[in-house]
């Protein structure tokens, strides 16, 4: 019995392995998997900022607040992403301007505009009528659902992004490090957080499509956050974000494509799973050290 139980578990096995090697030759596959490097590599950079930088409630008020945009395009007969990028740019500057202008903490701005915005989503939702298949995908994401043009204009944030983050790299850190000296030295703080913002907003919209609005904050902050764990020295703990964030969504795409999976939480559970392992790891070898 138990000898066939294992026969019957190498079977499926292997029928999984050649479902996938079926599926990679697939264009869409293919699309997938370089979306998923793209926004690996995205989300790492973006994400190392973000954790050091408190970030996490923003992007993911940004995320959940988009709800409205993806709402609108679908109201409209639009592509979501079209009406997701300027909508998350617009809500990620007026959130930050409103966290400058007034004496409240930030998180409980946040939660003010974040609850209005959701408001606003749900009441949009009921106006739609008939099939919702469009808005179920963005809320819980399809990365074996992006085409050309969201793959070019992740390539196009990802490169803008590196640009301005990797030039600026001094900057950038001392004002992630210490903000008040970063304008003693005469480092126009404002416009780099300004530029920031604006970037982790386009960030957030482009990779709505494939991990989902529900899911879109842990792209971000759960590559970084292990990458934290294993290094202290910044250079380092950017590149193993980057490497981090790449490398399990790759990952997530194989068991995703394995075991008939949702792409979107096959991403991020891998991910939570390299995060649990990690902290493992590093908690271990504070023991025995």
């Amino acid at each position: 019995m138990l000898l066939l139980n294992n026969c019957q578990i190498a079977e499926l096995a292997l029928t999984n392995v050649n479902n996938l090697v079926t599926l990679l030759q697939f264009p869409f596959m293919q699309r997938a998997i370089v979306g998923a490097v793209l926004m690996g590599i995205l989300g790492g950079l973006l994400g190392s900022f973000v954790t050091l930088r408190q970030l996490s409630f923003f992007s993911h008020a940004v995320g959940h607040a988009a709800l409205v945009g993806v709402v609108l395009g679908v109201l409209l007969q639009l592509n979501p992403t079209w009406m997701l990028l300027p909508f998350t740019l617009i809500f990620g500057i007026v959130v930050l301007y409103f966290m400058e202008k007034t004496d409240l903490a930030s998180d409980s701005v946040l939660s003010i505009v974040l609850s209005g915005a959701l408001a606003i989503g749900v009441i949009l939702t009921s106006l739609i009528q008939g099939y919702r298949g469009n808005l179920m995908g963005v809320l819980f994401g399809d990365i074996l659902a992006i085409d050309l043009t969201d793959l070019i204009l992740t390539l196009l944030v990802l490169v803008g992004g590196s640009v301005f983050l990797l030039s600026t790299l001094r900057q950038q850190i001392l004002l992630t490090l210490n903000p008040a000296v970063a304008k003693v030295q005469g480092i126009p703080v404002q416009s780099y957080r300004y530029g920031f913002v604006i970037l982790l907003s386009l960030a957030v919209a482009v990779a709505i499509k494939a991990v989902g609005i529900l899911l879109v904050n842990a792209f971000l902050v759960i590559p970084a956050s292990c990458a934290k764990l294993m290094s202290h020295h910044f250079n380092r703990f950017l590149l193993l974000s980057v490497i981090v964030g790449s490398l399990s969504s790759i990952a997530g795409i194989i068991v995703s494509g394995l075991f008939n999976f949702a792409s979107g939480p096959s991403i991020v559970l891998v991910q939570f799973v390299v995060f649990l392992a990690v902290f493992s790891w590093v908690k271990l070898r504070t023991k025995v050290a």
